[in-house]
């Protein structure tokens, strides 16, 4: 059996441990985020939020994430003085206990939507990003240089008539929700402040950004390895290029070179269904057959593709993500990994993100965009049915 695990985002989520419990996860999905940027995280910090999650009855199963300074992925400034201390906090949450550590090396930003209560059919409100909202902001307010020729034209038409017809608040809410920072996110700015952000990175293309990345994995992996903590970098969300910010880790290209960096175990991926789902180019039961081998940590999401590249983020086994034949993937790959007598077979998953519905619109207590409580205890409940059901299949299909 996979392990089913729940982001939890410490004291301050409105969604308690208890109310975890009560899903059926077994595991906590958490992070320091009070911890600034680039700090070490110390035994006691990690301890102490360990000893929460104990208390209730449930287990830190993975830490997402400990960001990567922005002066890493630049290799700039004072890179080599954070590359330092992301190794102390490998070894101080190995020391801890913690078996798995979830990481990104998105430029800027960590993740991107336009929407965060966009109305889908039963009435339940979903997260969206939608390519012509993007392109307005992009183009109307960033106003970055030559930003229309990243789109199409229709694109920029669609993206001109959304702003003629925005209101100051409409545009105000669609900046906080591209540049306010999502939850989990590093960092928040303003346009100013992104204006300037994005200026440190003209001189960074994919394949440089790359380079760095395969340079950090060359310093942390072994530091990983040797205390035995488990990496799972997070691929790109969206899995292509926004802002002119590259993008690194959003096809299976990408992933390969990320685990042949560094041949190791401890070198391995979160496979996000939701952040590789997003391209349709991406066939994620064929990329979990050839990369499941490194596969650390999952994130269970389907989203809703559109023509221009917009999608919303869908029920858990709807939308345009296979999940029965992504579902049958990872257990054919758990089996393989019994076959070979590896100890690592139970690979903790969490339904990432989920619909507000029912108590989470009509509750008082709020709950951080893209995690709700009733949303994902519905994705939960049926991962968790989709997984027996394959694994019964499996079981007869294998007699």
């Amino acid at each position: 059996m996979l392990e089913q695990t729940w982001r939890w985002f410490g004291p301050s989520d409105p969604i308690t441990l208890q109310d975890i419990r009560q899903t059926g996860a077994t595991g906590i999905v958490s992070a320091l985020h009070h911890v600034p940027n680039g700090e070490v995280w110390t035994k006691d910090a990690i301890l102490e939020r360990k000893k929460l999650i104990e208390a209730a009855g449930l287990r830190w199963s993975v830490i997402e994430s400990i960001p990567v300074h922005e002066d890493i992925k630049r290799r700039t400034g004072n890179f080599e003085f954070y590359i330092e201390n992301y190794k102390e906090s490998l070894r101080n949450a190995a020391a801890c206990g913690i078996p798995v550590v979830c990481y990104n090396f998105m430029p800027v930003l960590d993740w991107t939507r336009t929407d965060l209560a966009f109305q889908v059919e039963d009435g339940s409100e979903a997260l969206r990003f939608d390519m012509s909202e993007v392109a307005a902001f992009d183009i109307f307010l960033l106003k970055r240089p030559g930003a229309e020729l990243a789109y199409s034209g229709e694109t920029v038409k669609r993206a001109g008539e959304w702003y003629t017809g925005a209101d100051s608040a409409a545009r105000e809410r669609l900046v906080a929700n591209i540049i306010a920072g999502l939850p989990g996110s590093e960092e928040s700015y303003t346009i100013e402040s992104f204006r300037q952000k994005l200026e440190t990175y003209k001189d960074i293309d994919a394949t440089k950004l790359r380079q760095n990345l395969v340079l950090f994995l060359r310093e942390i992996v072994p530091v990983a390895e040797n205390v035995r903590i488990r990496l799972a970098i997070h691929p790109d969300d969206p899995p292509f290029g926004i802002f002119g910010l590259p993008r690194v880790v959003s096809d299976i290209s990408d992933a390969l070179t990320v685990i042949k960096a560094c041949d190791s175990e401890y070198n391995g991926l979160c496979f996000c269904t939701g952040s590789f789902g997003a391209r349709a180019d991406n066939d994620m039961p064929a990329m979990i057959g050839t990369l499941g081998h490194r596969i650390n940590f999952l994130h269970f999401r389907s989203v809703q593709l559109e023509p221009d590249g917009s999608f919303y983020e869908a029920s858990h086994l709807e939308g345009s993500a296979n999940m029965p034949a992504v579902m049958k993937a990872v257990l054919q790959e758990v089996a393989r990994r019994a076959r070979e007598g590896r100890t690592d077979l139970s690979i903790p998953y969490r339904p990432d993100h989920g619909h507000r519905m029912m108590g989470d619109l009509v509750s008082d207590r709020q709950s951080n965009p893209g995690y709700s409580l009733y949303g994902r205890m519905r994705g939960l409940a049926e991962l968790r049915g989709l997984e027996m059901g394959c694994e019964v299949y499996i079981r007869k299909t294998s007699c």
